[in-house]
């Protein structure tokens, strides 16, 4: 008998203010645009794609092809869409092994 897995949709875990922040933060330590599309995406589902389209501003649409895990949406975009979630990415400083180069600067 073979077992089958159901994929992973980490959208159903994603059920408060907090659990989107830290999968959030965890998705940008990877510097991938892709993986941030995806994620966002992710949290989208979780809060309804309807209602995230409506206060971003951008179609249904255009906002499941803008958060596909294969994207590269624009910041503007991403700005939109972050706004209407009600998260913002924030900035912060990073030791010199991680800067280009493993150097500072």
């Amino acid at each position: 008998m073979t077992l089958k897995l159901n994929p992973f949709d980490p959208a159903k875990y994603l059920d408060s203010d907090q659990a989107i922040a830290e999968y959030l933060t965890a998705i940008l330590e990877d510097d991938d645009p892709a993986l941030l599309a995806a994620a966002l995406g992710d949290i989208a589902r979780a809060r309804g794609m309807t209602e995230i389209a409506k206060a971003s501003g951008i179609t249904r649409e255009a906002l499941y092809k803008a958060l596909r895990p294969d994207a590269q949406p624009r910041f503007e975009t991403v700005a939109k869409v972050c706004r209407a979630l009600g998260v913002r990415l924030v900035a912060q400083p990073v030791g010199p092994e991680q800067v280009a180069g493993g150097a500072a600067a």
